[in-house]
């Protein structure tokens, strides 16, 4: 088998496509505590508004979607790491966050885990991760 090459040095950002922006920004800095990273203009009326966690490379962009193509009900494969996954749960519950009613535990070989749904019902992952 032939060696492979790498052409990426790593993932820089996730595009979610959102139908307010300032409606996703206040839920993904005020809610779930990310930083926002960017918030310029480009391509004459669009906006790209960027994400991260503090001091975390990988960002979500909040951007809006394509013209004709839909906003929200996206499963967006984003996992967010945390290692209290119970206390983000409760916090997030207590913020009046759509998340799930509880942390799923599946057992051996697989981390406690929710989801929750932002205001465009997009679906994250919320992941607990040791360290």
């Amino acid at each position: 088998m032939p060696a492979t090459r790498t052409h990426f040095s790593r993932i820089g950002v996730v595009c979610i496509p959102v139908s307010d922006q300032d409606r996703s920004l206040d839920f993904y800095v005020g809610k779930l505590g990310l930083e926002k990273r960017s918030d310029v203009p480009f391509g004459g009326q669009y906006r790209w508004v960027e994400v991260a966690p503090a001091g975390k490379e990988t960002g979500i962009a909040i951007v809006p979607p394509p013209p004709g193509s839909p906003t929200g009900g996206m499963q967006t494969g984003i996992a967010l790491n945390t290692d209290d996954i119970d206390a983000v749960h409760a916090d997030l519950k207590a913020q009046g966050v759509d998340v799930d009613a509880e942390v799923s535990r599946m057992g051996d070989g697989v981390p406690p885990l929710f989801w929750l749904r932002d205001p465009d019902e997009n679906v994250l992952m919320v992941v607990e991760v040791e360290g």
